[in-house]
C-alpha cells in the first residue's frame, strides 16, 4: 500500500455537492428577487414625487394669477384639465379686502386617485 494514496482520495473528494451548489444558487435568487423588488418600489416613488411636484406646479400657477388679478372680486372660480390634472378653483369672499383662494388638484394614475388642495387669503392686485 502506498502511504500517499489515502490522502490522494481525500484531495479528490473536496469540491461542493449538487446540493450544495444548488442552496447557493436558490439563495443568490432570493437576494436578487429582493434587490428588483427594491428597484421597483423606488421607480414608483419617483414616479409620484413627480406627479406631486407637476401638481404642486399648477396650484401654484393659478394661485399666482388669481393672486395677480387686479380686481379679484370680478375673478370667477373655474376648473380646466391639464394632460393627467384636473386643476379647479374657488374664490370666496374672506372680509371686504380679502379673499380665500382654494385650487384643488385631483389625478388618477393606475386606479389611485390623488388629490392635492392650497389655499390662501389674498387681496388681489399682487397682494
Amino acid at each position: 500500500m502506498h502511504p500517499n494514496r489515502g490522502e490522494k482520495e481525500t484531495l479528490d473528494k473536496r469540491g461542493f455537492t449538487l446540493l450544495e451548489v444548488l442552496i447557493a444558487i436558490f439563495i443568490l435568487a432570493l437576494g436578487l428577487l429582493a434587490v428588483a423588488t427594491m428597484q421597483i418600489s423606488a421607480v414608483r416613488g419617483n414616479r409620484l414625487g413627480n406627479e406631486v411636484i407637476r401638481a404642486t406646479y399648477l396650484a401654484q400657477d393659478k394661485l399666482e394669477e388669481v393672486k395677480n388679478s387686479t380686481d379679484i372680486a370680478s375673478e370667477p372660480d373655474g376648473s380646466d384639465q391639464q394632460g393627467i390634472f384636473n386643476r379647479a378653483w374657488l374664490i370666496t369672499a374672506n372680509t371686504a379686502y380679502s379673499r380665500i383662494v382654494t385650487v384643488t388638484v385631483d389625478w388618477t394614475v393606475g386606479g389611485a386617485s390623488h388629490e392635492l388642495v392650497l389655499t390662501t387669503i389674498t387681496r388681489g392686485g399682487g397682494y
